[in-house]
């Protein structure tokens, strides 16, 4: 009887899929997330280093006031600060992975893969923020600067709270919750992100009254700005959303062996990079720091 209900508990976990920390026993997926960690060390490590130490001057300009920052630029602050743990993490499950530890494989795999579900929600604010200044300016104008900062603190206060939470609740349970998390994370943010889109686009189409003269050009350009940073993020997501469902779809298919599963389950962190560059390379954008968009600086 025990021997039946192993074997039915081991055919429903192989009906999930593997964990993803499970999968790094495999060369081939452990060498394909080896290569994802050396890219963000490359290329996301030293961009989030640069952003962080720009922000760290404009508060050492302002005199340490984040009242007067752009809430755009605040949320990417946290959001590269996120993605350097998670950097950690993917880093550990690499050294993990070459000394045999399975202990530091599920330690890092767990960071790396709840950090890259809660970051979301710094693309979810940000897209709400565009969305609150075009469609309902009255309302955004009329908070006061004191009222704002702290809305927009207790918005950031709650993902890292989140984080925090979730992180201590995948090491007390045993069961595997990365990928429902994932995928409940990125669908209810695709939800957010298209509805503030929609709304923009249809803001930016039909002018509102008031609008006339030369404030005109400089409105529709603020609406115009809003529109491609929530598209940016839209597109971005939705590559993410689609790419993993496919890996993980084709993980499932029974037709495959588990160590080209785990390969192909793995190689959806890939369709994670470009949600990891868009808010910082729309931060450069603003600031004028890269070198295509220099000269059509964001403001606001």
């Amino acid at each position: 009887m025990d021997n039946n209900a192993s074997s039915h508990n081991s055919s429903h976990n192989s009906s999930l899929g593997p964990s993803l920390d499970s999968c790094f026993v495999s060369t081939p997926s452990s060498s394909i997330f080896v290569a994802f960690t050396v890219t963000n060390l490359l290329l996301l490590l030293p961009l989030a280093v640069l952003i962080l130490a720009l922000g760290f001057r404009r508060w050492l300009k302002g005199r340490g006031s984040v009242a007067a920052a752009n809430p755009l630029d605040i949320f990417t602050y946290h959001m590269v600060a996120m993605e350097m743990i998670g950097i950690c993490g993917s880093v550990a499950c690499c050294c993990g992975t070459f000394f045999r530890h399975q202990q530091a494989i599920g330690l890092g795999c767990n960071m790396f893969a709840i950090i890259s579900c809660v970051k979301m929600f710094f693309h979810v604010l940000t897209c709400v923020e565009r969305y609150l200044a075009v469609v309902h300016p009255i309302s955004y104008l009329s908070l006061s600067k004191s009222a704002g900062v702290m809305i927009r603190n207790v918005g950031i206060g709650f993902v890292w709270l989140l984080l925090s939470g979730l992180l201590t609740l995948r090491f007390v349970l045993t069961q595997n919750f990365n990928m429902i998390l994932f995928f409940c994370n990125l669908i209810s943010s695709l939800i957010v992100v298209s509805f503030c889109s929609l709304s923009v686009l249809r803001v930016l189409i039909r002018p509102g009254p008031g609008e006339g003269g030369g404030s005109k050009g400089n409105a529709d350009q603020s609406k115009h700005r809003a529109f491609v940073t929530i598209t940016a993020i839209t597109a971005v997501l939705l590559l993410r959303f689609a790419g993993n469902l496919v890996c993980q779809s084709l993980a499932l298919a029974a037709a495959l062996s588990r160590s080209v599963g785990c390969a192909v389950q793995v190689s959806g962190v890939w369709f994670c990079l470009p949600s990891s560059y868009v808010l910082p390379l729309l931060f450069l954008h603003r600031s004028g720091k890269h070198p295509c968009c220099k000269g059509n600086t964001e403001s606001g």
